[in-house]
C-alpha cells in the first residue's frame, strides 16, 4: 500500500486523491491539499519508488494505476494527477472508471515525450552522501542542476539525517523510457475531465487535443497564464481556483 497523507475529514463531497509527479512526494502538495480539505477529505500519496512508499523494479503506469486503485478502496474519488502522476491517474480512470468521479490532469497529455530525466538521476547519484549532514551540503554538490527551482525540488527528496535519497533511483532510471512514454490503452473515460496546463509550458500542445478527446470525450482544456510545468507551485492561488471551479461545478 502506498504511503498516504490525509487532510481534513470525510464530507458529503467525494474525497480528492492527489498523485504527484516524478521525483515528487505527497508533501510537495501539502499547501494545495490543506486548502482543499476545507470542504472534503484530501488524500495525497507517495507514488511507488518515491517518499515513504514501497520500492519496486516495476514502475509501469499499469502498476501505478493499480496502486492508486488500492488506495481508493472501492470508493469513488475525484482524482488529481500532475505529470507522471497525471499519466497514472489517466490510466486509473481508463482501467477503473467506476472509481473516478472527476479527473484533473495537470500539465501532461496521454502521449510519449522525448525529454528524459535521467540526467537528474545522474546528478543525484553523484552526490557523496557520506559528506552530507544537511541539505545544503548536498546542494553544494548539485551545482550542475539549474537553480531555477529544480535543485530545491530534488532536495526535498533527500533524507539528510539518514544520508539517503527517498527515491529508488535505479528503478526510475531503468524505467525512464516507460515513464516518459504512455502505454497502449483501450477504452475511454466518460466522466468529467479537466486538462489544466501551464500557459508557459509546452507539455500539452494543440496537436495532443485529438488524442485527449479520443480517450476522454468530456475533457475540457484550460491553461493558467504565466505558469510553467510546476503550475501548482508557481501559481498556487490560480491553480486552486481552477481546481475548485471544476470540482464544485
Amino acid at each position: 500500500m502506498l504511503n498516504t497523507i490525509r487532510h481534513g475529514a470525510p464530507t458529503d463531497r467525494p474525497p480528492l486523491l492527489i498523485a504527484h509527479g516524478l521525483f515528487g512526494s505527497a508533501r510537495n502538495w501539502g499547501v494545495i491539499a490543506k486548502r482543499m480539505s476545507d470542504s472534503r477529505e484530501v488524500v495525497a500519496v507517495d507514488m511507488r519508488n518515491h517518499g515513504a512508499s514501497p520500492w519496486s523494479d516495476d514502475h509501469s503506469y499499469a502498476a501505478m494505476a493499480a496502486d492508486l486503485a488500492e488506495v481508493l478502496g472501492g470508493k469513488p474519488h475525484d482524482v488529481l494527477g500532475h505529470s507522471m502522476g497525471g499519466k497514472a491517474a489517466m490510466v486509473l480512470a481508463l482501467d477503473h472508471p467506476a472509481l473516478v468521479h472527476k479527473l484533473v490532469v495537470a500539465d501532461i497529455a496521454p502521449v510519449g515525450y522525448a525529454h528524459t530525466q535521467s540526467h537528474l538521476i545522474d546528478q543525484m547519484r553523484a552526490v557523496d552522501l557520506s559528506r552530507v549532514t544537511r541539505r545544503s551540503d548536498a546542494a553544494a554538490q548539485l551545482q550542475d542542476v539549474p537553480d531555477d527551482g529544480t535543485r530545491s525540488f530534488l532536495l526535498q527528496s533527500l533524507d539528510a539525517a539518514g544520508r539517503r535519497w527517498m527515491l529508488n533511483l535505479d528503478a526510475l532510471d531503468a524505467e525512464m523510457p516507460g515513464i516518459i512514454g504512455f502505454p497502449n490503452v483501450s477504452g475511454t473515460f466518460g466522466g468529467p475531465t479537466l486538462f489544466l496546463s501551464g500557459g508557459a509550458s509546452d507539455y500539452v500542445r494543440p496537436e495532443h487535443r485529438a488524442t485527449v478527446k479520443t480517450l476522454f470525450p468530456k475533457a475540457h482544456m484550460a491553461a493558467i497564464p504565466g505558469a510553467g510545468h510546476w503550475l501548482h507551485a508557481q501559481k498556487p492561488r490560480e491553480f486552486e481556483a481552477a481546481l475548485r471551479a471544476f470540482l464544485d461545478a
